[in-house]
């Protein structure tokens, strides 16, 4: 588990190798990630971004823009949680994801990025 906190947003990711829908040998490899985005702050912000670098092995790099997070822009009020549970699918068996969130915050409309800390996702039989 990897944690960041940026400007009194928490970030907290969970990794975990997907067996059932890899095909290790076909470089197929599925990962999820579970995040914990917490607002340890005292104004609430809602989540509107996300932008996402995936580096699958030492010379494959993704980019990933988009709104939101699978479908949502939650609104976080202060001390509130919001969880979600993606997936990456990575050619290697070694890789890492990277990035950062915008934020707004609704006293002033004020944009503010948040980091998304580096984590790496690797098949278990990397860890032998």
């Amino acid at each position: 588990m990897v944690t960041a906190t940026t400007h009194d947003i928490e970030i907290r990711v969970e990794t975990s190798f997907q067996p059932d829908y890899s095909v290790p040998n076909s470089a197929e490899n599925i990962f999820a990630y579970r995040i914990t985005i917490t607002n340890k702050g005292h104004f609430t912000v809602q989540l509107l971004r996300r932008h996402w670098f995936i580096y699958d092995g030492p010379r494959l790099v993704r980019e990933v823009e988009g709104e939101g997070v699978v479908g949502e822009t939650p609104t976080l009020a202060p001390g509130e949680q919001h969880v979600y549970v993606s997936f990456c699918n990575l050619k290697s068996a070694i890789g890492r994801m990277e990035g950062s969130y915008t934020f707004v915050r609704e006293l002033d409309d004020e944009l503010f990025q948040v980091a998304i800390p580096s984590f790496t996702m690797a098949t278990p039989a990397l860890a032998n």
